[in-house]
């Protein structure tokens, strides 16, 4: 229920950053994704993973948050990532 609450936000944000940032999805209960959420140190949804091109990750924001907690996740490592 709390992810399916950040849906439309998320959705959102997902139009806004097109072609700056890819929005990628992990399905919590496909057993395929579980080596991924211990490698990202899931914990709990909805969890939220900023991660450099290669994947390694750069930030982690956890639970319901407002929409600005995310845009300024993402605002600041676009621009960290243009220095």
């Amino acid at each position: 229920l709390r992810c399916q609450q950040l849906a439309p936000v998320v959705h959102g944000l997902e139009k806004l950053y097109e072609g700056r940032v890819d929005f990628l999805y992990l399905d919590m209960l496909n057993e395929k994704n579980k080596p991924t959420m211990k490698r990202l140190g899931f914990q709990s949804t909805p969890h939220f993973f900023f991660l450099r091109p290669d994947g390694t990750p750069v930030e982690a924001i956890q639970g319901v948050v407002p929409e600005d907690s995310v845009r300024g996740a993402l605002d600041r490592l676009l621009a960290a990532g243009r220095r």
